[in-house]
């Protein structure tokens, strides 16, 4: 008798050893998940503020001239 005939059915055997195997552990893909949720609303936020915050200055600042300069336009002013 050849060691392939056999009465057992092969993929019987191989559906029984499957079921006996343990179950595979899944990965928990919610704490992932969750931080990119957070970072997204996050950066859309921070996008939100950005765009609808009024700038720093309105104008530019006038600056207080120097001694130099102040003569320079007095002169000016007098021609």
């Amino acid at each position: 008798m050849a060691t392939t005939d056999s009465v057992l059915d092969r993929e019987a055997l191989a559906y029984a050893r499957a079921l006996l195997k343990p179950p595979l552990k899944r990965e928990n893909l919610l704490g992932a998940l969750g931080a990119a949720l957070f970072a997204a609303i996050a950066a859309l936020g921070f996008a939100v503020a950005m765009i609808m915050a009024p700038p720093v200055t309105t104008s530019k600042l006038a600056l207080e001239p120097s001694p130099a300069s102040a003569e320079v336009v007095s002169a000016s002013e007098n021609n």
